[in-house]
C-alpha cells in the first residue's frame, strides 16, 4: 500500500481523535487484496466519523468485520470500528477491537490501540464501592503501554520536526517530506499520552485504596477487627504512594491495639513515626499506651 494514502487517511484520524499515529503502510499485505466494496465501505464509515456520525459508522463497519480478512484495509477497519465504539461510549466494544490489533504486531495501528484500550477500560472503572475489575485492567493496559513504548528522546524529536519542516518549506510536494515530518511530530503526541499514562495509572491506584480502605474501615464498624486489620495491611503494602496509606496505618495500629496486640502495634507505630516524624507529638499518648501493656 502507498505510504501517501496511509499518511493522508492517518492526518483524518489525528484531527478526530487528537492521537498522532506513526505513518507507514497499514499491514503487510498487498493493497490489491482490498476489494473494491470493502474498499467503498470504508471510504462511507470514514466519513460517517468524521461527521461524528458514530452509531451510522458503527453499523457499515460490522458489515465489512469479516469481508475485510486478509485484506490490506483489515487493521483500518478495525481500528476504525474500535474508534466508533469508543466515541459512542460502547467502551467494552471498543477495548474488544482495540485487543485485536495489538495481536496483529505489523500493523501500525498497534501502539495507538494499547493505548486507547487502556483509556477504554479507564472509562469503565466505576465508582470506588464497586467492584474494581475494569479498573485494575486499565492500570495494567497503562503499565503495558508504558512497557512497550517508552518515552523517546524529546530533544532528537524537536530537532526531526524542524529539520523536516524546513525541507517542506522547500519543496512542500515530497511525500517523503511529509511521512518523516508527520513521524516527527507524532513523537510530541506519544510523550503527552506516556504522561497522560503515569498520571492515570496514579489516579487510578488512588481509586483502588480507597476501595480497599472503605472495606477496611466497613470492618471496623462491624467489630472485625482481624478483617479490618488485613485490609488496612492491604493499602498499606499494595498502595504506600497513595493518601489512604497514612489512614490506613493509624488504622492498623488502632485494631492491633483493640486486639491487645501490643508488641505488633509498636512495630506498626515506628514504621509510621518513621514515615510521619511530624506525628511524634500527636501520638505519643498511644505511644505511652503500647509501652505500658508491653511490659505487663
Amino acid at each position: 500500500m502507498p505510504g501517501s494514502r496511509f499518511f493522508l487517511r492517518a492526518v483524518l484520524m489525528l484531527l478526530s481523535t487528537g492521537l498522532l499515529i506513526s505513518t507507514g503502510c497499514s499491514s503487510s499485505k498487498p493493497a490489491a487484496t482490498a476489494t473494491s466494496p470493502v474498499a467503498e465501505g470504508y471510504a462511507r464509515a470514514l466519513k460517517l466519523y468524521d461527521k461524528r456520525d458514530y452509531q451510522s459508522a458503527v453499523f457499515g463497519l460490522e458489515s465489512l468485520l469479516f469481508t475485510s480478512r486478509a485484506t490490506a484495509l483489515e487493521d483500518d477497519i478495525i481500528y476504525l470500528l474500535g474508534m466508533s465504539y469508543y466515541q459512542s461510549g460502547d467502551y467494552l466494544l471498543a477495548a474488544d477491537m482495540f485487543a485485536r490489533l495489538q495481536q496483529m504486531t505489523l500493523s501500525p495501528f498497534a501502539r495507538t490501540a494499547q493505548f486507547m484500550s487502556a483509556k477504554s477500560y479507564e472509562h469503565l472503572s466505576p465508582h470506588f464501592e464497586l467492584d474494581q475489575q475494569y479498573t485494575r485492567k486499565a492500570i495494567d493496559e497503562f503499565a503495558l503501554y508504558l512497557e512497550l513504548y517508552p518515552v523517546p528522546d524529546a530533544a532528537k524529536s524537536t530537532s526531526d520536526a524542524d529539520t523536516w519542516k524546513e525541507l517542506l518549506k522547500i519543496n512542500p510536494d515530497n511525500i517523503s517530506y511529509k511521512q518523516n515530518y508527520a513521524k516527527a511530530i507524532a513523537q510530541f503526541s506519544r510523550i503527552d499520552s506516556l504522561k497522560y499514562s503515569e498520571k492515570a495509572i496514579g489516579t487510578l491506584k488512588e481509586k483502588l485504596a480507597k476501595n480497599t480502605y472503605f472495606i477496611a474501615r466497613q470492618y471496623v464498624q462491624l467489630g472485625k477487627y482481624k478483617a479490618a486489620g488485613i485490609f488496612f495491611d492491604e493499602v498499606i503494602s499494595r498502595y504506600p504512594d497513595t493518601i489512604y496509606n497514612k489512614p490506613a496505618l493509624e488504622g492498623k495500629i488502632d485494631m492491633q491495639i483493640k486486639r491487645k496486640k501490643w508488641f505488633d502495634a509498636g512495630i506498626t507505630l515506628d514504621q509510621y513515626l518513621q514515615l510521619y516524624p511530624d506525628k511524634q507529638k500527636e501520638m505519643k499518648g498511644i505511644k505511652d499506651k503500647i509501652v505500658q501493656n508491653s511490659k505487663s
